[in-house]
Parts: C-alpha cells; structure tokens; sequence
C-alpha cells in the first residue's frame, strides 16, 4: 500500500467549486492525527476548516496561502507510514539526450498517484460513500456543477511540487511541460494559531463546546492548553471556577486603504462579497420588489424589555428589541403563512417551518445565517439562538448549512443609527424586514405630545407573491406587536 498520500480539496456543497487557501494550520514535518484540522479554506459562503482524512507526516504543500484552487486540486501530501523508514527521494538529473531518467520501481510504489478528475477515496470526504452517496463535509452538499478555474497572481502552478525529503524553503527543482525549469522556491507557509487566527475561530471538540455552553463560559475568552492551542475540558472548568484565563488577543484592525500613483485602489471580488454580489442582482432584477414602511411607537416593548431582564431566570440572556422583532415577525407569519413561502416557477411553495434569516455585517462581507424552525422555539430558546448565531458570524465561524435553506429574513440597520432602508430580498424569500433605529421622538399620545420611543420598520416583498394588502396586513401586525406585546400574546395565542 502506497505510503504517500495527495489529500484533494473536498466538494465543500452548496454548488461551491472552488476555495481560496486562507490559512495552513500544518507545515512540511509536521505528524498529524486523524480528523485534524489541517487547512482553513475561504469559500464563496464561509472559511471552513478541513480536516486531515489521515494520520502521518505532512511531505509537502502544493499551494500558498492565497491560491484560489478548484475542487478535487491537490493541497497536500501525508506520508501514512512515517515509521517505515527514509524515502526514496527521487532524482532530477536529466540524462545526456536531456531526457528525464526513468523513476526507479521503489519510488514509483512509495507514491500514490492522485485519483483522475479529482476522485476521492470511497468512503472519505467528496469520494463515494456507500449506497452510491457521496461523502461530504458535515453541512456540506455535492457539487453539481462544473469547477472553473480563477487565474491568481502570483499563484504557484500545481506541477511545482516539493519533493518529500526537501525541507519548506530549500530551492529544488521545478519541472514544467517536459523539460527542468530553473529552480524555484516554495516559501514555508505560515502555521496559524487558532488562538488569535484571523477568522477568530475557536479549536474545541463538540463535548468541550456543550460544556462551555452549560457552564456559561464563551470559548473565544480562553486559550488552550491542549494540542494546536485547542480547549480542553479542563481549561473550561478552570474558567466556570474563576481561575485566571488569559482572553484571547482582538482580531486585527482592517488595513488602510494603499493608494497607487493614481490614487485609486483596486479590490479583488472574490468569497462572501462576490457571492452577496450575485445573488443581491440576481434578487433584484429576478423579484418585483415593493417596499413599505410603518412607524410605530416602541415604548410598551421597551419597558416589557426591561422587565424581562429583571426577571430571576433571564439575568444571563441577552435580551435585545430584535428578540421582540423575531417574536413579532413569527406570530405575524402564523397569521398570514403566504409571506413564509417561495416563487418557484408554475407554483408557489408555503412553508410550514420558518428559517428565520438575519443580516450580519463581517469583515467578509453580509452574509446571512438562520435560525432553522423558529417558530418551534419558546422566547427563550429564541433570544439564545440569536445570541449564537450573532457571536458565530462575528467570529467568522458561520457554516455554510447555517446559511442554507433561510425563509424570511430581518435586517437591523438600526445598530447603524439608520431609521430604515428598502431591503433586497435574498434569493428564494418573499420578504424581508429592515429594523431602524429606536429614537426618542415626540408623538402624539393619548390627545397630547410626549416623548416615546419611536421605530421605522421597512418590509420588501416579492409582488409575485405577496399582493398590497397582505404585505401591509403582516407589517401592520408586526407593528401592532411591538406597540404593545402583552395584548399582541394575549389576543393571537
């Protein structure tokens, strides 16, 4: 069985076909476990860290951070046996007729030839599972459509590969076509540590996340004693114990902008951006948008806020306007089910579950993750979910089944100081609501002006679907929600 083994990227889903190398969490040398996060990719939705699909030594590195490669590329080869003894490394001396010698019959069986157009290993990560399935990444599914290659500046080509005995940074041989090319040098990629890793992810098993949740410790504050700086168990306890933990360092500022002589800057679209980019057209020359807007007096919801936080079992949740806005915009799709559905064509699909989007502004870019069914979730569950899924997308940590399958989406601009906005409605949703800022304005209250706590609430919808009367129906109940919420409750459940 062949020692050396080229790890292809893997079919990440979601019809995503290629990812831009963002970070090498390994290096030449390096022995690594099974399952260890090896690589972190940024894909058109997300950066998702890959694990290793074997244990062994990492032989070499086929691609720098920042090469954009398609799915089925290979990224790095992991010498399985490393016990076995040296490799043979083979040699590059051309013979006198120029020709390439032959590899000897050692060296041909030490290397195992990556599988043709990108095939996996059955059973591993994008290969073929059993039952004619394909094996993807958790939350992932099979590409359907044809990778196309994005030329990089700068990119090192696929051929130019480091041979297993020569160390990161050691000038080596480049063979291109059929003839040597002057030697080359791969730069020794940088070894990340998750502890203060740009995309602000937090290495933890799942056992070691349900605890921290349990115990109310928040992961990204730590840093770990286990392998790779991971949390363990231990420092999580430590932590609920009110030992001393060391918080973990911010994530760098955005760099100023670099200006050329012609004082203008050029940004490459690409990931997140590119994505929101195509699917914002897509949306709004797709959709007949029409947006309406209500202004409600948001004074009763406030203090009902502030109630709730005082009471014994909430002091550790965070509670915030949006939670009452999710609550309303729920109760609202109950009694008007049509605004929870999707144009597809000759039909209209109503959906009975609702995947509750909510717009989040990352250093990548909007993207927009979703509580899935939340209108199961008691008032509760709701306001941990938001906390969840906010802190998720702000560390970058958001999985692209996070932002798959979303209904009905909210959009707080008012975090911004921004009254409202008129919304572009993603792709497959039949409406959107834009949340303003909360003000202190005067208005008109039982026959005289006082000063209340005031809200513009915005709602795009898809006139295909949703006609004038039900759209403003829905954003009439959702104002009438959060003007007075007891009697909202008390009248519609």
């Amino acid at each position: 069985m062949s020692r050396i083994k080229t790890f292809n990227l893997p079919d990440l889903g979601e019809g995503l076909t290629e990812g831009e190398i963002l970070a090498w969490l390994v290096k030449v040398g390096d022995t690594i476990e099974l399952n260890q996060p090896i690589v972190e990719v940024e894909t058109a939705k997300a950066a998702v860290e890959i694990p290793a699909k074997w244990a062994g030594q990492v032989q070499a590195i086929h691609h720098p951070e920042g090469t954009t490669v398609e799915v089925g590329t290979p990224i790095i080869a992991i010498d399985t046996d490393p016990g076995a003894g040296p490799l043979e490394a083979p040699s590059t001396t051309a013979t006198p007729s120029g020709d390439l010698p032959t590899p000897s019959a050692a060296s041909l069986a030490a290397v195992e030839v990556a599988p043709a157009e990108g095939m996996i290993e059955p059973g591993l990560i994008g290969g073929a599972a059993p039952g004619g399935r394909t094996a993807v990444l958790v939350g992932y599914g099979p590409r359907t459509t044809a990778a196309k290659r994005r030329p990089r500046k700068g990119a090192v080509p696929a051929q130019a590969v480091a041979a297993p005995a020569t160390p990161a940074g050691v000038d080596h041989a480049v063979v291109v076509g059929d003839k040597p090319a002057a030697t080359s040098t791969i730069p020794a990629p940088q070894v990340h540590d998750r502890r203060n890793g740009a995309s602000g992810g937090v290495l933890a098993k799942p056992p070691v996340r349900k605890l921290a949740k349990d115990l109310g410790v928040d992961l990204g504050t730590l840093t770990g004693s286990g392998p790779l700086g991971s949390i363990t168990r231990e420092d999580v306890q430590q932590a609920a114990n009110g030992a001393s933990a060391v918080v973990a360092e911010p994530i760098a500022a955005t760099t100023a902008p670099s200006f050329g002589a012609d004082r203008e800057q050029r940004i490459p679209v690409k990931g997140v951006r590119k994505l929101t980019a195509e699917n914002m057209s897509r949306s709004a020359f797709t959709a007949p948008h029409v947006t309406e807007f209500l202004t409600v007096d948001v004074t009763r919801a406030m203090k009902a806020l502030d109630r709730l936080r005082g009471r014994r079992e909430w002091r550790d949740v965070r509670v915030s306007p949006l939670l009452l806005v999710a609550k309303a915009v729920l109760l609202a799709v109950q009694r008007h089910p049509m605004v929870n559905s999707t144009w597809a064509g000759d039909e209209i699909v109503v959906k009975e579950y609702v995947n509750l989007g909510i717009a989040a502004a990352t250093e990548r870019g909007l993207i927009v993750p979703n509580v899935k069914d939340a209108g199961r979730l008691s008032l509760r569950e709701l306001a941990d979910a938001l906390t969840d899924l906010v802190q998720t997308a702000k560390s970058g940590r958001t999985s692209p089944a996070a932002m798959s399958g979303g209904t009905l989406t909210i959009t707080n601009v008012g975090v911004f100081g921004v009254d409202t906005g008129t919304p572009i409605l993603p792709p497959g949703e039949s409406a959107i609501l834009a949340f303003g800022a909360v003000r202190e304005m005067p208005w008109v209250h039982k026959g005289k002006v006082k000063v209340r706590q005031v809200t513009t609430l915005g709602l795009s919808f898809d006139h295909r679907i949703i006609d004038g009367e039900l759209g403003s129906k829905f954003l009439r109940d959702v104002g009438d929600f959060l003007t007075d919420p007891e009697a909202a409750l008390l009248a519609w459940t």
